[in-house]
């Protein structure tokens, strides 16, 4: 099921299909050094074939209503992705990871995309909670929900295993009461 979100002009959200593996696979390497700092899943992504089961098993998971990926499109240049995950469709809530190249950061894409996909959300999907979770630190990365009108509810200490030490997480949430699209 292929599924394209409109953002601004120059600007799209899609997901993705195995052929877009290899575009995939080669900006998560151009970008390790960086996301490597706060992204701990790219030990699992080794090769193409990696990249491929990853979309794969991402369309599942959008078919079968459990989570969604975007490729972020700049341009029609794939820069990085978006993610809905878990989606818990019996509580009508989800959480939503984001990254994009580093060269690509402070131009507005990540919060831009971010609304378009709060909004699908909480209208298409039906959803009454997103929540955002952001290692402490990673200052560029909360302001963004910061930015949305999300609420800081504290940290989870300890929350994720980033290869090879624990960070804390901040944690941010907003209800679809609260959504004002910007």
């Amino acid at each position: 099921m292929k599924l394209t979100l409109p953002v601004r002009e120059n600007l799209e959200l899609r997901t993705l299909e195995p052929s877009d593996a290899g575009i995939f696979f080669e900006l998560t390497r151009k970008n390790d050094t960086y996301l490597r700092q706060w992204l701990g899943w790219l030990d699992d992504d080794k090769s193409v074939a990696d990249t491929e089961k990853y979309i794969i098993d991402s369309n599942k998971r959008f078919a079968n209503k459990e989570g969604l990926d975007f490729g972020i499109f700049y341009n029609n240049q794939h820069i990085g992705g978006i993610g809905l995950y878990p989606w818990d469709t019996a509580n009508k809530k989800t959480s939503i990871a984001y990254w994009v190249g580093e060269e690509l950061q402070g131009k507005g894409i990540v919060t831009d995309t971010l609304k378009a996909v709060i909004d699908y959300a909480f209208t298409e999907m039906g959803l009454n909670r997103i929540e955002i979770t952001c290692a402490t630190g990673n200052t560029k990365s909360s302001a963004i929900p910061k930015k949305l009108g999300f609420i800081f509810e504290g940290i989870a200490r300890e929350g994720e295993w980033l290869y090879d030490h624990f960070v804390d997480l901040e944690v941010y949430s907003l209800l679809a009461k609260e959504w004002h699209k910007a």
